[in-house]
């Protein structure tokens, strides 16, 4: 039965994926926590996915299409505009959820000494060949966001992940801070070094350690933030290095923005990369040699390298 006030309002963006979007709908209905709704939004027209959850018998689920295309971060804010819940909780229409993630994220929400606190957990990135337990580590108290989510602490690690499908917060909060959709990719990354900065925020991880939900990376389906774009990175981390440490700043240079320019295959960006690196940035001695290897050790090789050392360590 649907409660006239919800607590909890999940918000799903999809577009084009009927059969997806179904398996993470009913990952959300089956939560232990039943004082939710779940609200899908249809980022733009799309027929199959409506007749799809058209299916579904729960009045506690709303369908919401947009009139036209906005894109994640769009579609993300208008679900917070539709939401009646005080607390908010993503999920990305790829991916799924244990029964128990909404009950532990809430309990832990309600006991914050802050007004907005940010509630994520682990979980479990899902790929055809292996499953990951992420993250590896919780922040460090005191620690930043910019320099947990970028900051290199190892050779083959370091630079830890919030999934958008494990943020879990209050309504008022995205409210006062939304998505920004002119980002286009990183507007997870983006909100998180925004509202993180707040004085009447933190960010929180349940401390089970079990993972609450499922990152699924199949290598078969590209997605945005799928798809390799080392200019866009480079100019988006120019933008905003206001919200990162120089530290962090020399780190997503160096590491994240580097790789994807090796996997586009343009070694034109070597140069712009490093001069900025050092112009702005902090490197520490791990980014250096880390940037080497990204430049001078085949792709391949490195790539064998990283995932036995991820299967070793998990």
């Amino acid at each position: 039965m649907k409660s006239s006030a919800p607590l909890v309002t999940v918000i799903i963006p999809t577009r084009n994926r009927p059969q997806l979007v179904i398996q993470a709908v009913r990952s959300a209905l089956r939560q232990t926590l039943e004082t939710i709704e779940v609200v899908v939004i249809v980022d733009g027209p799309d027929d199959a996915t409506v007749a799809a959850l058209g299916e579904v018998e729960d009045s506690r689920l709303l369908v919401k299409v947009l009139s036209r295309h906005l894109g994640p971060a769009g579609a993300r804010n208008a679900g917070v505009d539709a939401a009646q819940g005080r607390w908010i909780a993503f999920l990305d229409h790829d991916d799924e959820w244990f029964p128990s993630k909404l009950d532990l994220q809430l309990c832990l929400a309600q006991q914050s000494a802050l007004q907005h606190p940010i509630i994520s957990c682990s979980f479990i990135k899902r790929s055809a060949t292996a499953d990951v337990l992420l993250p590896h580590r919780l922040p460090a108290p005191g620690e930043l966001m910019s320099d947990y989510l970028f900051r290199r602490t190892g050779f083959f690690g370091g630079g830890e992940l919030i999934q958008t499908s494990t943020i879990f917060t209050s309504r008022t909060l995205l409210q006062q801070c939304p998505f920004r959709q002119e980002t286009g990719r990183h507007d997870d990354l983006d909100w998180l070094l925004r509202a993180s900065l707040r004085h009447d925020t933190t960010v929180q991880f349940v401390a089970t350690g079990e993972p609450l939900a499922i990152w699924h990376r199949p290598e078969h389906l590209e997605t945005i933030s799928s798809r390799k774009d080392w200019w866009f990175s480079f100019s988006w981390i120019q933008q905003n290095r206001h919200l990162v440490t120089s530290r962090a700043y020399a780190s997503f240079l160096l590491t994240w923005v580097s790789a994807n320019a090796i996997e586009q295959g343009d070694r034109s960006a070597f140069w712009p990369i490093l001069k900025e690196a050092f112009r702005h940035g902090t490197p520490g001695i791990l980014d250096g040699i880390v940037f080497a290897g990204i430049w001078l050790i085949p792709q391949a090789w490195r790539r064998r390298t990283v995932s036995c050392l991820t299967a070793a360590r998990n």
